[in-house]
């Protein structure tokens, strides 16, 4: 995008002691600088850029210096606080092009009101947002807010802080005491335990999640309870600075320590007991902040653990369109719309265009690439800073979520730009609505040679330490739920903020609350992955109803020769999957990546209710008679599930009862058959019998009988532990 760049830098002899300002108009576009500083020139050092359309058919840049004392009593004084001007013609300023210098400033002398006024330096070309001055410029689209500009974030360096309480010594005695051990917002507690002869052992391990640098939480804290049966007391506190704790980076042993407790009531340090400790940074895992299906990254916290990068991905926010207006401003629906794009501990914001339903950003992003299974997420705001409704000043206003795109870089050919147009989709609790489109260009370039690509695929997804000493699938989403309290709380601190609600909802913080629809989007996936076996099924039931004779008859021949010629059988399969997989090529997606499928998560015929409830807070805020409504609706799907869980164990059950004894004829005659089959197989070759049972299991309907098979009638009256539920 083209822009014109005017840049102020300072004037002098001007007819004023004030701090007069400069006044740019172009294209219908008016701007006032900031009051000048008084040296020995009246200085402003101030860049303005105003976007230039390909149809702008303004020719004048009019720029002219104003004296604010005297503009105030413009109305009695006409003209007087006009201290001078210069037009351009904006046909013939200069176009820079990077790597070209910067253009440098000149004098220009000003011109109006008769006699010599003074002179100003400025410098005015045409550029794109590729100039340097661009990031730090006045900008039209963006109205001047300065927390509207690009800016890179990096996610803090978050580590894993395991704690292993082993034991304590000397501490009062008590029947009941535990250690509770603190860092920052974080607390855990181990079990409670009574204290024989001053002593307790535990050996629990406590996970917490720890940002470097740890100016924040600079100790942590452990703490001895005491729990009466009104009230807990604390009867002694222990600290450890985090820059003193050991880091690990595999699965080596850690040597314990014994820590002090001191009386937390007295002013004088007083012993109250030790205890001893194995704590340690566990740098050999990924601290997931994501949820684990769509994560950007899964490099390890210690960085000796990182393998080379892959590749890059590029990206290219180009712009949104028919975005839908989230507030009014006198009375006009208005959007401040800026994207946000998260890969790995890399955040990048655009600039927020103002008032602008189709905005353009044209901006470009890299990445390094570690991993292909990982996700690339764009996320559309509507930012709170200016004005809210109607002009009232929001400070307190969240940015408003707009929808978001996720891109799975193993999708994407290598080195093939993907420029294609997203819907923005927002399910809330009014339902699933359409925000807007947004428009991007993907590009991932690979660095590693092919071999070395091919072997990523080949390698575990997280890193060895996962593996070695797994964490449990509670406690990891605890653990996340930390870390993206951590990362929210980093990343808005800087300036411009990244703010909490962007953050969350970037990393999907609110994604686990349960869902009637997620449920049931679910199971009809579940359906969808067996749909391949049912379809076989289907097809082998055909062939051995004769349906097909062709079909039967080469269906026959294949079993003879399967049969005969066993080797073949696996080279087989492998050349049918072959098969599927080069027929199913051509009907690969190549337009665009694959993105949010509202058929598939059926947010379109979601029913008000089931909505009403998946938005709701926790805990619940409705009224009894919804919350009675929704416990008997769960009641019987609840009843469901019981039921088809009691036919699976029956199911079991039953397969036990084979040879348990609990029917005895039953199993007597199950014993028997086997001995029979023992017998026939020992005596008759092995192929003879498959093609024998093959034959007779195909055979024409008109040799079948209509009932079920005496197998399967056998097989329903064994007993179960079903007539044992009470």
């Amino acid at each position: 995008m083209h822009y014109l760049f005017v840049r102020v830098v300072k004037a002098r002899a001007l007819p004023t002691p004030g701090n007069p300002v400069t006044k740019i108009v172009v294209s219908g576009c008016q701007v006032v600088s900031k009051p000048a500083r008084k040296t020995m020139y009246f200085e402003w050092d101030q860049t303005f850029a105003f976007r230039r359309d390909a149809h702008d058919s303004a020719s004048i840049l009019e720029v002219s210096v104003w004296d604010p004392l005297i503009s105030s009593s413009m109305s009695d004084v006409a003209g007087h606080n006009f201290l001078g001007g210069i037009c351009f013609d904006a046909t013939e300023i200069p176009l820079r092009d990077p790597p070209d210098s910067p253009l440098a400033p000149q004098w220009y002398r000003l011109e109006g009101g008769g006699a010599h006024k003074g002179d100003l330096m400025l410098a005015t070309w045409v550029g794109t947002q590729a100039d340097e001055s661009f990031p730090e410029a006045w900008k039209t689209d963006t109205a001047g807010n300065p927390s509207s500009r690009s800016k890179i974030y990096q996610s803090p360096k978050l580590w894993y802080l395991r704690a292993t309480i082993i034991e304590a010594q000397d501490v009062p005695p008590s029947s009941s005491f535990q250690i509770k051990a603190q860092l920052g917002f974080q607390v855990q507690k181990t079990k409670s335990i009574a204290t024989r002869n001053g002593t307790s052992s535990w050996n629990e391990d406590l996970m917490f999640v720890a940002a470097e640098p740890f100016s924040d939480q600079p100790l942590m804290l452990f703490l001895v309870e005491q729990r009466g049966p009104k009230e807990t007391t604390v009867v002694g506190v222990a600290s450890l600075p985090l820059a003193s704790i050991e880091r690990r980076v595999d699965d080596r042993i850690v040597v314990s320590k014994w820590l002090t407790f001191e009386d937390p009531n007295e002013e004088k340090r007083v012993y109250r007991g030790r205890i001893q400790v194995k704590i340690f940074f566990d740098g050999g895992y990924h601290v997931m902040d994501e949820a684990a299906h769509v994560c950007s990254d899964y490099r390890p916290t210690a960085k000796q653990l990182w393998k080379s990068p892959i590749g890059t991905i590029e990206l290219g926010i180009v712009g949104c369109k028919n975005l839908l207006p989230m507030k009014s401003i006198n009375g006009k629906g208005s959007t401040d719309a800026y994207a946000v794009a998260k890969y790995g501990n890399k955040w990048v914001r655009t600039r927020a265009i103002s008032d602008n339903l189709d905005p353009k950003w044209n901006e470009q992003y890299t990445w390094r690439v570690y991993d292909p299974s990982t996700v690339l997420t764009i996320g559309v705001f509507d930012s709170c800073e200016g004005f809210g409704s109607d002009g009232q000043k929001e400070p307190t206003r969240s940015d408003f979520r707009m929808g978001k795109v996720r891109i799975r870089i193993s999708t994407l050919e290598m080195g093939k730009v993907y420029k294609n147009t997203y819907s923005l989709m927002l399910l809330n609790a009014v339902g699933l609505k359409k925000m807007g489109e947004l428009e991007l260009a993907v590009r991932f370039v690979r660095m590693a040679p092919t071999l070395d690509f091919l072997n990523v695929y080949s390698q575990p997804l997280l890193p060895i330490m996962h593996h070695i000493k797994p964490i449990g699938v509670v406690q990891q989403e605890v653990l996340r739920t930390i870390a993206v309290k951590i990362t929210a709380a980093h990343l808005t601190r800087s300036e411009p903020p990244l703010r909490r609600e962007v953050v969350a909802y970037m990393l999907d913080a609110d994604t686990h609350a349960f869902s009637m629809r997620k449920v049931r989007a679910n199971w009809l996936r579940i359906v969808n992955v067996l749909s391949g076996v049912i379809d076989m099924v289907k097809w082998f039931d055909d062939t051995r109803s004769w349906k097909n004779p062709t079909s039967t008859f080469l269906v026959h021949i294949l079993l003879m020769m399967l049969v005969w010629f066993p080797d073949l059988i696996i080279p087989t399969l492998a050349f049918y999957v072959f098969v599927v997989g080069i027929w199913n090529y051509r009907f690969r997606s190549r337009a665009a990546p694959p993105h949010f499928d509202p058929k598939l998560s059926l947010a379109e015929t979601i029913d008000g209710n089931e909505l009403d409830e998946e938005f709701d807070m926790v805990p619940c805020t409705r009224s009894n008679e919804m919350v009675r409504l929704r416990y008997d609706k769960l009641r019987m799907l609840g009843a469901r599930v019981q039921t088809v869980l009691g036919d699976i164990a029956t199911q079991g059950e039953r397969v036990q009862a084979l040879v348990t004894w609990r029917d005895p004829r039953a199993t007597g005659i199950f014993v028997g058959m086997c001995l029979v089959v023992a017998v026939i197989l020992y005596l008759v070759p092995s192929k003879m019998v498959a093609v024998t049972f093959g034959f007779y299991y195909m055979r024409h309907p008109i040799f079948r009988d209509r009932m079920p098979s005496p197998a399967l009638n056998f097989f329903r009256r064994l007993p179960s532990l079903s007539d044992r539920i009470l």
